[in-house]
């Protein structure tokens, strides 16, 4: 009898598996024209590429959407600034945007602490001081938004 139940039991659990990886292939699998209008208001500077993307981008996309009602100004605002900066980026810049974030949380807290410790240091210089460190080491200092 416990042998049964316990197929039972992992029966329901790969059906209940099943239907949820529907919904999450069908979440993603969104249209544009299918978004509601609080979704395409957030997501607007992706709007022209929105049926080109993947559907895990899509799915990341629409996390963010459902997230930014609960978010206050400053972190909307963030939001989107960053997805207008993404949405110019070229396939390219995405790459290495990619890169440089996958780096960044393999780093120790410590290293990272450093590291945002040194960005807040140089967003407070001065524009020429800035526009001087990145003509001198382009590949070290970039107009990231590393916030």
């Amino acid at each position: 009898m416990a042998g049964y139940q316990l197929r039972l039991k992992s029966l329901v659990f790969a059906f209940a598996l099943f239907v949820s990886g529907v919904s999450v292939v069908k979440a993603a699998d969104v249209s544009w024209a299918e978004l509601n209008d609080a979704q395409r208001q957030v997501l607007n500077p992706l709007a022209s590429e929105w049926d080109t993307l993947r559907p895990w981008q899509r799915e990341k996309m629409l996390d963010i959407a459902s997230d930014y009602p609960k978010m206050n100004a400053d972190k909307q605002a963030l939001v989107k600034k960053r997805l207008t900066n993404w949405s110019r980026m070229t396939p390219y810049e995405r790459e290495n945007a990619r890169k440089r974030h996958q780096q960044f949380n393999a780093l120790s807290a410590d290293k990272k602490s450093e590291l945002r410790k040194k960005w807040l240091e140089y967003q407070q210089l001065p524009e020429s001081e800035r526009a001087k460190l990145r003509a001198e080491s382009p590949d070290t200092y970039t107009d990231a938004d590393l916030n």
